[in-house]
């Protein structure tokens, strides 16, 4: 019987253990660049979004500065809203400021011409002199242009009247001491002339001669009043006079007041014009109740018909 021999390779006769180690290493090795496929992916994303990131903050900032510009717009366009007002506001005092400055060039002008002002001497509608060195201050703020100039030539217009004010004022003072000084009007009010200055038939002789004053009508007892602002230089009587109170007014001026019921001022008193000094009677040289009134100048007798009529 023939015998059949059957030859194997190496190949075939490696272990069936081997084989399942290297299919092992085969899926591990899969496994492992499975995993470093991943990581490179996960790597990729974070470096992704580690560059776009700045990029999104950057955005995030510039939308919140435009927001908060967008709102600074609406707080400006809130302030220039109420400058608007304010300037408004503020040209119409302007305005009003101005029909009060023309208000008082008005009264200016009308107080001139009841102080009696000679128009050369004083001209309101004229600036006074004025002058010194310059010197110029910054503004402290900044208006419109035509509304800070109307404001400055306000201001200059109103120093102008205040100093022509001013100067109106001390003409006008020392006018009216002057005339509180100088006698005008009569010492009874409402009274009438009964004898004049100057020769007449004398009452009690009948004969002609000089009345050193003028005689006007009065009730006894009625109120005599000083012609004139001064002091009381003499208050008794005198012969012919009776009682009698005499003032003097200074700058030359003295006036007597005779035939009095009563005397009400004294020596040394300071009267001012319109004062009752006494009450009208009938003493002295009298043919009934008046007040015999004179008026001095510098030591000389003057007729006082100019005087009471003033």
């Amino acid at each position: 019987m023939g015998m059949i021999l059957v030859a194997r390779s190496r190949r075939c006769a490696l272990p069936d253990t081997w084989l399942a180690e290297r299919r092992l290493a085969n899926r591990r090795l899969q496994w492992r660049v499975a995993m470093g496929t991943a990581l490179c992916m996960v790597a990729s994303a974070a470096l992704a979004v580690w560059i776009v990131s700045p990029g999104s903050r950057t955005l995030a900032q510039v939308d919140s500065m435009r927001q908060q510009i967008s709102a600074q717009k609406a707080e400006l366009q809130q302030v220039r809203e109420n400058a608007q007002r304010d300037v408004s506001r503020m040209a119409i005092k302007l305005g009003e400021l101005q029909a009060d400055s023309a208000r008082l060039d008005a009264l200016g002008q009308r107080l001139v011409v009841a102080g009696k002002l000679d128009p050369k001497e004083f001209n309101f509608n004229q600036a006074p002199g004025m002058g010194g060195p310059e010197k110029t201050v910054p503004p402290a703020r900044s208006l419109p242009y035509d509304l800070s100039v109307s404001m400055e030539q306000l201001a200059h217009r109103f120093d102008t009247q205040q100093a022509q004010l001013g100067v109106l004022q001390s003409l006008l003072t020392d006018r009216q001491v002057t005339a509180d000084l100088i006698p005008s009007g009569m010492p009874i009010k409402g009274g009438y002339i009964t004898s004049p200055y100057g020769e007449r038939i004398d009452p009690f002789t009948g004969h002609e001669s000089f009345h050193p004053g003028i005689d006007i009508g009065a009730f006894r007892g009625e109120q005599v009043h000083a012609v004139a602002a001064g002091v009381v230089t003499y208050a008794g009587v005198r012969p012919g006079y009776g009682k009698v109170v005499e003032i003097d007014h200074g700058d030359g001026y003295m006036t007597r007041y005779a035939h009095n019921s009563k005397l009400l001022a004294y020596v040394g008193e300071h009267v001012r014009a319109g004062e009752i000094i006494s009450d009208a009677g009938s003493t002295g040289r009298s043919t009934g109740p008046h007040v015999h009134f004179e008026v001095w100048h510098d030591g000389k007798l003057v007729n006082p018909l100019a005087y009471v009529r003033r």
